[in-house]
């Protein structure tokens, strides 16, 4: 059952196996996607967890995605940290998330200047507003194309590329004036 949209059909029918299937296949991305975003592992594991009890309770109701079941689980995580983030009033610390990254970081790609690396995160963290900091994540470390972001954050493929231009002038001008400054 390693074909999404037979283990989707299966877990519509709450098969057990086609449950722990999608679970296996989607909950380490899930938690390192949260983990990112809140910086605290507990909390990542309990987005996990809401994730898949959300998803339980959908296909139950006979709701849930039909396709794209990726998109829908990365939709799902990014309300679950929303709400929290909101709950606790607290800004993501996005230069530590980078830390807890377990390949490499296609930002900016192959950047073997960890001082570089640091600069960006710091850049990501301070400089760029939320949304564009979500964009960011999503399209070049989760690696979503524009449509997937626009449906996770429930906002317009226009509107995803604009914000993303907008990051990505923002980080290079900031980049650009901080290694100005140090020379």
């Amino acid at each position: 059952m390693a074909d999404e949209t037979a283990l989707l059909k299966a877990a519509r029918k709450l098969d057990q196996k086609a449950l722990a299937a999608i679970f296996d296949l989607y909950a380490p991305a899930i938690y390192r996607y949260a983990l990112r975003l809140c910086q605290d592992p507990v909390e990542a594991d309990n987005v996990v967890g809401e994730v898949f009890a959300r998803l339980l309770d959908q296909l139950a109701n006979g709701k849930g995605p039909h396709t794209n079941l990726r998109s829908y689980l990365y939709q799902i995580a990014y309300h679950v940290i929303v709400d929290n983030l909101r709950d606790m009033q607290q800004v993501v610390p996005l230069d530590m998330a980078l830390d807890h990254r377990d390949g490499s970081l296609s930002l900016v790609g192959e950047v073997e200047d960890r001082a570089l690396l640091d600069e960006i995160a710091f850049s990501i963290n301070l400089d760029l507003t939320e949304d564009q900091r979500n964009v960011i994540i999503l399209r070049f470390i989760e690696g979503f194309d524009p449509q997937e972001t626009a449906s996770i954050l429930g906002k317009s493929v226009d509107n995803v590329k604009v914000i993303q231009t907008r990051a990505v002038a923002k980080l290079r001008q900031v980049l650009n004036q901080r290694l100005d400054e140090g020379r």
